[in-house]
């Protein structure tokens, strides 16, 4: 898994890149990105030949200092779970479920 950050010159926003290689994505069919950014509203990765899921969202930087975000995923056989990723800049308990996390990202300068 890997999240890269682009900080624009031009705007107060930042490029964030999420990108799930296939041995991290568990035989997962879809996978969807659900953030704090977007109120929790689903974004479905794009998923590549090679198996790779990924997407990039430009955030604001004036509204927030980081953000929760966690990944969501659907197997073929209908069977959905959650992927935390392992290089967040932190973890939050989301207060859902027991041990439950969320990643946190952090996109101030």
């Amino acid at each position: 898994m890997s999240i890269k950050k682009q900080y624009l010159k031009s705007k107060p926003q930042v490029k964030v890149t999420f990108e799930i290689e296939k041995q991290d994505a568990q035989d997962a069919d879809n996978i969807s990105l659900l953030s704090e950014h977007n109120n929790w509203v689903a974004i479905e990765l794009k998923k590549f030949k090679n198996g790779k899921f990924k997407i990039a969202e430009n955030i604001s930087t004036e509204e927030r200092e980081s953000f929760q975000f966690i990944y969501k995923a659907t197997a073929a056989d209908g069977r959905e779970f959650t992927i935390l990723p392992d290089d967040a800049d932190g973890y939050v308990h989301n207060g859902i479920t027991d041990d439950g996390r969320n990643a946190v990202l952090q996109i101030s300068l």
